[in-house]
């Protein structure tokens, strides 16, 4: 495990993030310490992919975006919770089940399946098939580009109206029928990620889905997050060489904070001129477990009375494999911080 030297607390930073996004800060420790007292980074480590941080190195970046790829024979599994509160129906309930896996060369592979709950019924809604492929090693192209495809098998039906929120009453005496099948669908994101000053880590992602059937539902938008480390400090054992005199301490970062948003337009084949448009955005926070595993929890709110009110998002995690060295394909790693 390599050794840090740098002054024992951190400096009040202020993140201000792109795009979309507002402003986010968090409040890092400040101050002096003397010169013989070593900081010592003595949590797990995870592996780095082609050369990234490691926060860029997990099939996740943040409930809403994903971020570069998997060190090669790296598994991340998660389980993702997700509450829309939105107008004039009841809250959709939507747990799905992630499992990718690094292989060589910059490339993951990955399978999905969503189940539903909504007014009563509860179904498995669809399976997905994923692959990304990074262009390049991290860094070598600004902004880190990775191209992500998912194909998504219908299994359930479509329990509610996609489109901008509407009283029950506009579908008739019997509600919105719930008896039409969900069409299989494809999507392609651009992912674009990047750490600046070791402080800000960020991530983009474009996206746009379409149905193959059915009404031909048309989906695009943009999901942005944006996170700093919070470091909290422990002391660590007692030095093993006894000429060696400096006290230490050991550094987890186990936290990290910021904010993202999401902007989607969704359109169908008789919407296509007037497309149904929402935008969230609110808190994230990252509580990274002992034995690599992760929570993740963002509440987003809806900024007009077209987006939700509320989308709620919940993230267990869990990363193992891909251990240091694993690099086919790739150069060494150029960064060993933890996430």
């Amino acid at each position: 495990m390599p050794t840090l030297t740098f002054p024992l607390s951190k400096r009040l930073s202020l993140a201000i993030a792109a795009a979309f996004v507002l402003l986010t800060a968090a409040p890092l420790l400040d101050g002096q310490v003397e010169a013989s007292q070593n900081i010592e980074v003595t949590a797990e480590p995870l592996p780095s992919a082609y050369g990234a941080p490691t926060s860029f190195s997990q099939s996740r970046f943040s409930p809403l975006t994903n971020a570069y790829v998997l060190p090669p024979g790296a598994v991340y599994a998660s389980l993702i919770y997700e509450d829309d509160v939105v107008h004039f129906r009841n809250p959709d309930h939507l747990w799905t089940q992630e499992v990718e896996v690094g292989l060589p060369y910059r490339i993951n592979v990955a399978i999905e399946n969503n189940i539903q709950r909504y007014d009563g019924d509860l179904q498995d809604a669809t399976f997905s098939f994923e692959a990304r492929y990074a262009l390049a090693d991290w860094d070598k192209i600004p902004l880190n580009p990775t191209i992500f495809a998912e194909y998504k098998t219908g299994i359930g039906d479509i329990l509610h109206d996609e489109g901008a929120p509407t009283p029950a009453h506009k579908f008739g005496p019997g509600g919105f029928d719930k008896s039409t099948e969900i069409p299989d669908a494809y999507e392609l994101r651009l992912l674009l990620s990047e750490d600046f000053f070791d402080r800000i880590e960020w991530a983009l992602n474009t996206f746009f889905e379409q149905e193959t059937a059915g009404d031909r539902g048309r989906e695009w938008g943009i999901a942005q997050s944006l996170v700093t480390p919070i470091h909290l400090f422990h002391e660590g054992p007692a030095p093993t060489d006894t000429k060696d005199m400096q006290p230490s301490a050991a550094l987890l970062e186990e936290l990290k904070a910021g904010i993202e948003c999401q902007f989607r337009s969704f359109s169908d084949k008789g919407s296509r001129g007037t497309p149904y448009n929402s935008f969230v955005i609110g808190p994230t926070v990252a509580w990274r477990m002992p034995h690599n595993a992760r929570l993740d929890i963002s509440p987003l709110f809806g900024v007009n009375h077209k987006s939700p009110v509320m989308e709620l998002f919940v993230v267990f995690s869990y990363y193992f494999g891909g251990g240091p060295g694993a690099e086919a394909g790739g150069e060494a790693p150029a960064s060993t911080r933890n996430r």
